[in-house]
């Protein structure tokens, strides 16, 4: 495919940094002209829940600028926030590879987003005619799953502060520029990523804080690579150990 109808149909690629407008075009690289004009561009403010679980499977979404969350709310009716995305991933094709008429997870932006919707039927065709198309997508669901095991297991091992400690490392790994992590998230944000009540969320920023892990500014906080760097050193010897029992 010819990358400037790619950027044609979608304008706000030309906005993008240089390694997430590649991402866009390596996604779509083999997607015919049909497929592109099934393309839709949606904006959406902080907070919006536009994919409901339960709710049909009938659009996927990609993003384009900003950050979304996956949220539980299966257990006991708390929400769990046990995702972020800002990369290039097909929200809702999982469904599509695994033939499911609903989505599996409740998806919310986290800021304003701009994101690229395609509707269920057109996105399904795409891979059904194209191998490579459906290699890709298959391999992005195979990596997210594997990356939510690991966590879950992880977590197994971890209490309290603990946790808190291990959505730090996870948050920096993904988020950070330039060696620093900036998190404006809110307590009660923190709290439902880690499953952690805001009594313990508070108390384990002060005691981060107290040690050195994490530096503070008002409600801001801020992990620096030597921060990191403790943090999971300390993560990495609880894991070996409970691996060990």
């Amino acid at each position: 495919m010819d990358m400037s109808s790619l950027c044609r149909a979608l304008p706000f690629l030309n906005e993008l940094d240089k390694g997430r407008r590649q991402q866009f075009e390596d996604y779509f690289c083999s997607a015919p002209a049909w497929l592109m004009d099934s393309f839709r561009i949606v904006e959406m403010d902080k907070d919006v829940i536009f994919v409901k679980e339960n709710a049909p499977a009938d659009a996927i979404f990609f993003i384009g600028k900003g950050v979304i969350k996956a949220v539980d709310y299966r257990i006991y009716g708390i929400a769990f926030d046990f995702m972020r995305f800002e990369g290039l991933y097909a929200m809702g094709g999982m469904e599509v590879v695994m033939d499911l008429d609903t989505y599996k997870t409740t998806l919310q932006t986290v800021t304003p987003c701009t994101f690229v919707k395609i509707p269920r039927d057109k996105f399904a065709e795409w891979l059904r005619t194209d191998i490579c198309a459906l290699k890709q997508e298959a391999k992005a669901i195979g990596e997210y799953l594997l990356e939510q095991g690991r966590s879950s297991r992880a977590y197994l091992f971890l209490q309290g502060s603990d946790r808190l400690a291990l959505l730090l490392m996870d948050m920096y790994q993904k988020y950070e520029k330039n060696g620093v992590l900036q998190i404006s998230s809110t307590r009660q944000e923190l709290s439902d990523s880690s499953g952690l009540c805001v009594k313990t969320v508070n108390r384990a920023v002060k005691k981060f804080e107290d040690d050195g892990w994490i530096s503070r500014q008002g409600n801001k906080i801020s992990i620096d690579m030597e921060q990191y760097e403790m943090i999971r050193g300390f993560i990495s010897k609880i894991i070996e150990q409970g691996s060990v029992k």
